[in-house]
């Protein structure tokens, strides 16, 4: 009896428990809940969310087909100008993997900036060389002129490593020697300025060309100009180097600031030159012209022929200074130069003409890759014939497009395989076919 009490006392108290838990159950997942709840608002207002600047895509180039006829002319040609540079620029924005940036692009936040990046801003210029002023540059130039007995002279710029100097860029060197057998050229360079470089070089120098690799001294070059100041808030970091390659940008600047101190003509290393620019004086050319008026639509950068100190130069380089955005492709090199020549054209004081598409950009970036194609029957094969013929009659250079065409194979019987045989100094079938 006193078993089956016991027995019934602990079923009731089970019995009970179960109704507790069934009657909390509600409650417990409420709390649950909320505690949960109260968690994630903390958590959303504790997380800072740090905005992300968007990449900015690359301002697409509205390019028209090319109309061979007419120009707008702001002056007329005249005699021949003693001075021509060149300098490589990707046209539209590609780092390669061994490009070598003129300027390492600094840290930039929503806070202030700490001491420490600034120490590594200043690390990373000095081992670029672009804070140490290169020493004898202009020595060294003034003094190669004076003993080379030279005309005319030629300038380039190779701002990337030795290994990406390819079979492209010699051939423009040769290109130039070709048409101007006693000029003298200067490539500007950190990478060329070196044992390595002379190797590269020593084909150059033991065929009797005057030829002289020299770092860069900045400072020098920029000097007097609005890109002095502009160059110094860069250093500072007080300038945005953006998300287009900053060696593309500097080398833009680099251009003008070239031709305004020693004047002359200045074109890219993906242009092959074709004939003598000895008659060529203040002088820009059209990539591309407005079919319905005639007039120029777009200018280009590639090829710039101007007098020391030239007014226009000056505007260019102002124009940099004032308004430079590292985020745009094209803004900082043949945008400035175009939009610059549109509110200087009816100006006073200005003398410079605009060469039509035919001098210097013959066939577009959209269509460069024709040039290089074999014919494929009689019909393309007569087509190829006459291009060629139109190009040899009335271009100074043929720009190459690098980005286009840079993966792009030398055909047989193309019209840069014809262009190469016209230009080459050091001619091989293997050097037709990588270029």
């Amino acid at each position: 009896m006193f078993q089956m009490t016991k027995l019934h006392h602990n079923f009731q108290l089970t019995k009970a428990s179960a109704f507790g838990f069934v009657f909390l159950l509600p409650t417990s997942f409420l709390a649950l809940f909320l505690l949960v709840l109260l968690a994630c608002n903390g958590f959303s207002v504790f997380y800072i969310n740090l905005p992300v600047p968007a990449k900015s895509s690359p301002e697409p180039a509205n390019f028209l087909p090319e109309i061979l006829p007419g120009d707008k002319t702001v002056t007329k040609l005249s005699s021949s100008s003693p001075v021509m540079y060149a300098v490589k620029e990707e046209n539209p924005p590609l780092v390669s993997k061994t490009h070598t940036p003129l300027l390492q692009k600094p840290n930039v936040s929503m806070a202030a900036r700490p001491k420490r990046h600034r120490s590594s801003h200043q690390q990373t210029l000095k081992t670029l060389h672009l804070e140490a002023k290169t020493k004898g540059f202009s020595s060294k130039i003034k003094g190669f002129f004076q003993n080379s007995n030279c005309k005319p002279r030629f300038f380039m710029t190779w701002i990337s490593s030795l290994h990406s100097l390819g079979d492209r860029e010699l051939l423009a060197i040769e290109s130039v020697f070709k048409s101007h057998p006693k000029a003298c050229l200067v490539i500007v360079s950190n990478t060329l300025d070196s044992k390595m470089g002379n190797i590269v070089l020593k084909p150059f120098f033991d065929k009797g060309f005057k030829l002289i690799a020299v770092s860069p001294d900045f400072d020098f070059v920029f000097k007097n100009t609005d890109a002095e100041s502009w160059f110094n808030r860069l250093k500072k970091g007080n300038v945005d180097p953006g998300g287009v390659s900053l060696g593309q940008n500097l080398s833009n600047l680099l251009r003008l600031a070239l031709l305004y101190k020693y004047g002359g003509v200045y074109i890219d290393t993906d242009v092959i030159v074709l004939k003598s620019f000895n008659h060529l004086r203040n002088a820009i050319g059209a990539q591309s012209i407005n079919v319905q008026t005639k007039s120029w639509s777009r200018l280009n950068n590639a090829v710039l022929v101007f007098d020391k100190q030239h007014l226009l130069l000056f505007e260019f380089i102002r124009e940099f200074a004032l308004t430079f955005d590292g985020n745009k492709w094209g803004h900082n090199g043949p945008y400035l130069v175009s939009r610059v020549v549109e509110r200087v054209a009816n100006r006073p004081g200005f003398n410079f003409t605009v060469m039509p598409p035919s001098a210097f950009y013959p066939v577009d970036w959209s269509r460069i890759r024709t040039l290089f194609r074999g014919p494929n029957d009689r019909d393309h094969s007569e087509w190829l014939h006459r291009k060629l013929e139109e190009i040899r009659r009335r271009s100074y250079a043929v720009h190459l497009w690098n980005r286009q065409s840079r993966k792009v194979r030398v055909q047989q019987g193309s019209i840069v395989h014809h262009i190469i045989s016209d230009c080459c100094i050091f001619c091989n079938s293997s050097t037709s076919s990588s270029l």
